[in-house]
């Protein structure tokens, strides 16, 4: 198989990776209860079975703090002298919300902090710059967090695909999970499919538009990746989407393979409902394979999807839940090529490839993860519409109520400033 590493050069990529999600989540069987809907709208039209929901003292920097704080303890803070955190659910117009996760995480003075913005896109955007930081200073490493919360108006067609979640990503020098190969296809174009003014809590979008875009954008990028001379669909053993909700991995696995002449496994896991081990069921059925003789090629979809019909969507960080899922549930990827696209409405998309490191099962998250989900407190629908009803002005002064059992609490609002503590 073709390497596509540059000659000469150390291997950068991502060296440890962690996921965190809210205290809360909601039921889409009780969400379709109580809208008079089957809830096979859900579990097989979107692909997922519940989201996650923050609690009144969680917020997007509070997950990343949770995300990046085992990464922190297993390897020090020694040499990260960047960190980089991609949201579209900024807490600020100016201060970085990395702040707060620095301070949180008690980390060194010595270092940069910026907040990444395009949509879904920018953590892809953040993970780039961290390995272009890495090869100017191979000493260096670069923590990359990808935090939102997905929030549309109640009572439409977005609000089953809300969800929270966050991703830490260490970058490093000769890493141990991924190796992040140099060619990148890429494509952009300006898009009304999705956006969320400044003065508005919650995302405006044009669902049957923002499908097209996000499949224009995977031929752009995927043109892009051929004529900057990338692998190709044959020299690819896996591949990962950026997944609004796990039915669009489908959609684009389904375009994917339209644009290749390959003939690939379109197959997700189906929902098991509301509080069920989704999972862990699901990786015992289908864990990845390569081609066999006859039928389509396997490429990691259904084990890729497994966390996000849990979590819903996290916007930023849900292409890399899916690697998180994917990584977590089958067991013979090392030496293996993973093709990400990702994807950020408005619209930028971009193709790109790794390779798995041998070893990298010896950093499984797979329990962890799912004893968290597992462990979110579940919220009736009355609960859940006033707790989305529940709005914070920076012109008054707050104290949220202790609620999450998490880490790491947005402790309130006091001067306009948004202040946080160790829970």
């Amino acid at each position: 198989m073709t390497s596509h590493t540059a000659a000469g050069t150390a291997p950068i990529g991502i060296d440890d990776i962690e996921l965190a999600t809210s205290h809360h989540v909601v039921s889409l069987d009780d969400f379709a209860a109580a809208n008079g809907t089957d809830p096979n709208k859900f579990r097989l039209g979107l692909g997922q079975d519940e989201f996650s929901f923050p609690a009144p003292d969680e917020d997007v920097v509070t997950m990343a703090a949770a995300a990046a704080a085992p990464i922190i303890r297993r390897s020090g803070s020694e040499g990260i002298r960047t960190l980089l955190f991609a949201t579209e659910s900024g807490i600020d117009q100016s201060k970085a919300a990395g702040m707060a996760v620095h301070s949180l995480l008690d980390l060194p003075s010595q270092m940069r902090v910026v907040e990444v913005k395009e949509a879904c896109y920018s953590a892809t955007a953040a993970l780039q710059a961290a390995v272009g930081i890495v090869t100017r200073s191979p000493g260096q490493r670069v923590l990359v967090i990808a935090s939102d919360v997905a929030r549309y108006e109640l009572d439409t067609p977005g609000e089953p695909t809300q969800g929270a979640g966050a991703v830490a990503m260490l970058v490093s020098a000769e890493p141990k999970l991924l190796e992040i190969e140099p060619v990148s296809g890429l494509n952009s174009a300006d898009v009304d499919d999705f956006w969320r003014p400044n003065d508005s809590t919650t995302a405006i979008v044009d669902g049957a538009l923002s499908v097209t875009a996000y499949l224009d954008s995977l031929t752009g990028a995927w043109t892009d990746l051929a004529a900057q001379g990338g692998p190709a669909m044959t020299e690819i053993d896996r591949v990962l989407y950026h997944q609004p909700f796990t039915k669009m991995a489908k959609k684009a696995q389904v375009h994917l393979a339209g644009l290749t002449g390959e003939d690939l496994e379109t197959e997700i896991v189906a929902g098991t409902g509301a509080g069920a081990d989704a999972a862990g069921a699901g990786a015992d059925a289908v864990g990845a394979s390569d081609a066999g003789p006859t039928g389509p090629r396997d490429t990691g979809l259904a084990t890729s999807t497994l966390y996000n019909r849990r979590l819903g969507n996290s916007y930023t960080a849900s292409l890399y839940a899916g690697l998180c899922s994917l990584l977590d549930h089958d067991e013979d990827l090392a030496g293996k090529r993973i093709g990400f696209f990702s994807y950020g409405s408005g619209s930028v998309g971009e193709f790109f490839t790794t390779r798995v490191v041998p070893g990298y099962e010896e950093h499984s998250r797979r329990q962890a993860v799912t004893d968290a989900l597992d462990a979110r407190v579940p919220l009736s629908i009355d609960a859940y519409r006033a707790l989305h009803a529940t709005e914070l002005s920076s012109a008054d002064d707050v104290t949220t109520p202790k609620v999450t059992a998490g880490p790491f609490r947005f402790a309130g609002i006091k001067g306009g400033a948004r202040l946080y503590e160790r829970a």
